[in-house]
């Protein structure tokens, strides 16, 4: 029945794709192989596919809720962004399959570090999410979040800046700087999703 639907274990699942999705960005380039890339592009499809899945399931029942736990474009603006960010990740595997890049410049693994940590960091809230009146850890990660998305547009900024003054080739150049901001988006959609859950938290408390 519709009423026996949880949204909370949604959201943990939805934030588990991200994860996963993370995980997957960073094997590759740890491992690249500019020949797989388009089998690495097959793989996070797939995951990219489960949250696509997810996300539809939670539309779908939420038009189907009498009553919710939280207000429901609340519910609509969380769904949307755990997707935006599944996509985002999966957005620098395609770009750099799409660019046919084939070797990798040091910065990219600065910036996927941190995404694997936005993503653990986002998925330690939604776990926390379902009793977040109670919860005494959910501000202590907003903030961990917000400092990652700090630290990834510091590392956007010399990055960019590296790639400029040690590149002469205009191509090179314009195709990691593409790289570059969609990996800062996975950044800043991490952090507007922990600030959308600290306002939830603040409306609710």
């Amino acid at each position: 029945m519709a009423n026996n639907f949880n949204f909370f274990a949604s959201f943990e699942k939805m934030a588990n794709y991200s994860h996963q999705a993370a995980q997957m960005l960073h094997k590759t380039l740890e491992n690249f192989n500019s020949k797989s890339l388009e089998e690495r592009v097959k793989e996070i499809h797939v995951i990219e596919n489960a949250a696509d899945n997810a996300k539809y399931e939670i539309v779908e029942r939420l038009a189907k809720e009498f009553i919710t736990p939280i207000e429901r474009e609340d519910i609509l603006e969380i769904t949307e962004k755990l997707d935006d960010l599944t996509d985002y990740i999966e957005d620098v595997i395609i770009t750099m399959y799409m660019y046919n890049i084939t070797s990798l410049r040091k910065e990219i693994f600065l910036f996927t570090e941190v995404i694997e940590k936005c993503c653990i960091a986002i998925k330690d809230i939604f776990a926390e999410f379902a009793h977040f009146r109670r919860s005494n850890k959910i501000t202590d990660l907003i903030i961990a979040v917000n400092r990652l998305e700090e630290e990834a547009d510091k590392i956007y900024m010399s990055s960019v800046k590296t790639l400029f003054a040690t590149s002469n080739d205009a191509i090179e150049i314009m195709k990691w700087r593409e790289i570059f901001n969609r990996a800062e988006k996975c950044c800043d959609t991490s952090e507007h999703i922990a600030n959308s859950i600290e306002g939830i938290v603040m409306k609710n408390s």
